[in-house]
C-alpha cells in the first residue's frame, strides 16, 4: 500500500479531436487515460466526435490540492491562455 507522503497527484490535458482542450486530475494518469478512452471518462470526452484523444500533458503534485487547484486554474482560462500555457510548458500544438 502507498502511504499518503508517496502518492502521487497529477494534473493532465487531452486534445480532443475536435481540436478542444480538456483538463482533469488523477492519481494515476494513464489509468484515467484509458478511462477517456474507453468512455467511461468525463461527461466531455464521452461525446463520441471528441474521440480520438490524445495525452499532450501532465504534471505531477505532491498534494491533491495542489494538483485541484492546477487543474481549476486551467480550466477556467481562455483558449488563448491554455494554450500558452501549454507553451510555457514545452508543450506546442498544430491546431
Amino acid at each position: 500500500m502507498v502511504s499518503d507522503s508517496e502518492e502521487k497527484f497529477y494534473f493532465y490535458v487531452l486534445l480532443c479531436a475536435d481540436k478542444t482542450l480538456y483538463g482533469g486530475y488523477s492519481t494515476d494518469v494513464y489509468r484515467r487515460f484509458k478511462q477517456h478512452e474507453a468512455g467511461r471518462g468525463a461527461k466531455y470526452t464521452r461525446v463520441k466526435q471528441r474521440h480520438p484523444l490524445k495525452l499532450v500533458y501532465y504534471e505531477t503534485f505532491s498534494t491533491k490540492t495542489a494538483a485541484l487547484k492546477a487543474e481549476y486554474a486551467f480550466k477556467h482560462q481562455s483558449r488563448k491562455r491554455k494554450l500558452a500555457y501549454l507553451a510555457e510548458h514545452g508543450i506546442t500544438l498544430d491546431l
